[in-house]
């Protein structure tokens, strides 16, 4: 059986709504963040960067989002060698751009030692995630990114739309974003997820 280590407001959402999507038999263990568990030398065993998601699978340990949602899905990537690309492309985007811009307003810590250094990333994060809005707005085919197909990338996407009201930005200015977040939610592995405490 798969175990995912996950937590509430993070980008493993995205995991557990494709593990729900698949029906796949997985066990949750939701790791408590405000206890610092996540630094817990249990769990550094598991995940030495200390950060969720985490899958435990028959092969062994796999930590980064994109890489996950690929292995536990590999057939709802688009079957096109280029549009499979393109996937990738959005994943990693979303993985190394749009997340990283989220993490400046609660991890400054992880690029600079200054406090006024905080705060200056904290400030820009409206204008860096209204970017990436703009630019992945411009990328959804509609109603999914990809146009009727649901992926991986579109619960990858749906998971960082989560944090868009607390980083400042309106969704409702990106009209497919905005759709797209709806039709999600709507999915009944949302609601499964949400049974679960994950949401």
């Amino acid at each position: 059986m798969l175990k995912l280590f996950a937590n509430t407001g993070t980008i493993s959402v995205a995991v557990a709504l494709v593990l729900e999507e698949i029906g796949a038999d997985y066990e949750l263990c939701l790791i408590d963040f405000a206890a610092n568990e996540q630094r817990s030398q249990a769990y550094l065993e598991v995940n030495p960067k200390g950060r969720v998601p985490a899958l435990v699978a028959a092969g062994g340990i796999l930590t980064e989002t994109a890489a996950i949602l690929e292995y536990i899905a590999p057939h709802l990537l688009p079957k096109d060698a280029f549009e499979c690309a393109k996937h990738r492309e959005i994943s990693y985007y979303l993985a190394a751009t749009m997340h990283i811009n989220h993490a400046h307003k609660l991890r400054g810590y992880r690029w600079a030692d200054l406090e006024t250094s905080y705060d200056d990333m904290r400030a820009k994060v409206p204008q860096t995630m209204a970017e990436s809005c703009a630019y992945v707005e411009d990328v959804i085919i509609g109603p999914y990114i990809f146009g009727a197909q649901f992926t991986p990338a579109d619960a990858h996407l749906f998971a960082i739309t989560q944090w868009l009201a607390g980083d400042g930005v309106a969704i409702q200015s990106y009209p497919k974003l905005a759709q797209l977040q709806r039709l999600v939610a709507a999915r009944p592995s949302v609601a499964r997820m949400a049974e679960k405490g994950l949401l």
